[in-house]
């Protein structure tokens, strides 16, 4: 249910930049398996959020280690079955130097 939606949103909001999108489906395979709600703990005390696993230590707030806040979020928005704020989020990831290589 939830792999048909990510496709149509990474489409509307133009995650695509030199493949970008083939590569943002195929890393929320890799990372969640298309779940919303998952969460994996780091071993430097990060956590890594939601449908992109995107990590607390530099782009998203959890009252942890989070240090730069990069999307100015609250980890737990990326835990919503809405990806609207992971997707804006994963996109100001790969805004960033590294890129898709930030993941």
């Amino acid at each position: 249910k939830i792999k048909p939606a990510i496709n149509i949103y990474l489409r509307k909001l133009h995650l695509c930049k030199n493949s970008l999108m083939f590569s943002g489906v195929c890393l929320t395979q890799h990372e969640s398996n298309y779940n919303t709600r998952a969460t994996n703990r780091n071993t430097d005390g990060s956590t890594d959020y939601g449908i992109f696993q995107i990590n607390s230590r530099w782009w998203c707030r959890d009252g942890g280690v989070s240090a730069a806040n990069g999307c100015g979020i609250n980890c737990s928005a990326l835990l919503s079955n809405d990806p609207t704020v992971a997707i804006n989020c994963a996109k100001r990831v790969v805004r960033d130097p590294n890129g898709i290589g930030a993941w």
